[in-house]
């Protein structure tokens, strides 16, 4: 369940509401954005604002280790810890990391947005993908830029599941702006504290992570399970095909009248042509007691050899 919609959207608010927070609550610097803190820290170094320039390098290097810190999780104690998804203990520091930024006043604003800013590292390092989609819970512009790309694709293709994937990254850009918004508003009411309704919505992923992460301890399960897909997936491909061809043969039928040519008891002859011109010529029987042979000689492609009735 790691990677699915449900899960990353409760990533996602977590991570606006995170980024608004830095910014609002502790003197505007973004605990995911790094671009827009190295533009500050490029801005304070030119203008020798020493104090600025650090307020903004501890953050970022502290991104950094963060980024170190979840990768080496994921290498070294998943093989020790068992009993858990080596993802949800990752999300288990997070939400310690932010439950006692909750508790630092704003004379340790420099200390509270590093400590944002690892937990924020961790996350983004550690959920990559949401059904499939890579994807950031802590960011945007990856995100819009996937997503339009696959918007674009689907103009063009008509292609469902590309609509699908753009549909994903949508959401999860509506996700992280909820997060943002709703952070702005708590601020107001919650101040430092606001910090803590991100550990709710953390601790929320946290739980989802327990419904399927059966299939993640055992490797056999999820290889079946991919198998399965990948022959789900060659079935759908082989029966486009042979939707192709049966409709390429309707065509090809469709151009084809049938020419009908049948004597009644009277000798007369009852025709179902369909609009096709055919010629019919009299032979005479070796019988004269009985009514002439004839020729049906059509004009249509499948009329064109001497058809005897």
């Amino acid at each position: 369940m790691s990677e699915s919609f449900l899960t990353a959207a409760f990533l996602s608010i977590s991570g606006g509401l995170q980024d608004a927070y830095t910014y609002i609550c502790r003197g505007e610097v973004f605990a995911n954005a790094q671009t827009g803190n190295i533009v500050l820290l490029s801005q304070s170094l030119v203008e020798r604002k020493w104090s600025t320039v650090i307020h903004y390098l501890i953050p970022l290097g502290f991104f950094a280790m963060g980024i170190v810190a979840a990768e080496g999780i994921r290498q070294k104690i998943i093989k020790i810890v068992q009993r858990i998804h080596w993802r949800q203990l990752v999300l288990l520091m997070e939400m310690l990391l932010l439950l006692v930024v909750g508790f630092l006043p704003t004379a340790c604003n420099l200390l509270a947005n590093a400590m944002v800013s690892f937990a924020c590292a961790m996350q983004v390092q550690t959920f990559r993908k949401v059904n499939g989609y890579a994807f950031a819970s802590t960011m945007c512009i990856g995100n819009i830029r996937s997503g339009m790309e696959s918007l674009c694709v689907y103009g063009k293709t008509k292609d469902k599941e590309k609509l699908y994937k753009a549909g994903h990254y949508l959401g999860i850009i509506g996700m992280f702006a909820v997060g943002a918004a709703v952070g702005g508003h708590l601020i107001l009411l919650l101040h430092e504290r606001t910090i803590w309704v991100s550990c709710g919505l953390l601790f929320v992923g946290f739980l989802l992570m327990f419904i399927k992460e059966e299939l993640e301890e055992h490797p056999r399960i999820l290889e079946e399970e991919q198998e399965i897909r990948k022959n789900i997936q060659n079935i759908r491909e082989e029966a486009k095909e042979v939707e192709n061809i049966i409709k390429d043969d309707l065509k090809k039928l469709k151009q084809i009248r049938i020419c009908v040519a049948v004597l009644d008891d009277s000798c007369g002859i009852d025709t179902d042509l369909s609009g096709v011109t055919v010629l019919f010529v009299p032979l005479m029987s070796s019988d004269q007691t009985k009514c002439p042979a004839w020729y049906a000689v059509g004009v249509h492609p499948i009329c064109s050899r001497n058809t005897l009735v």
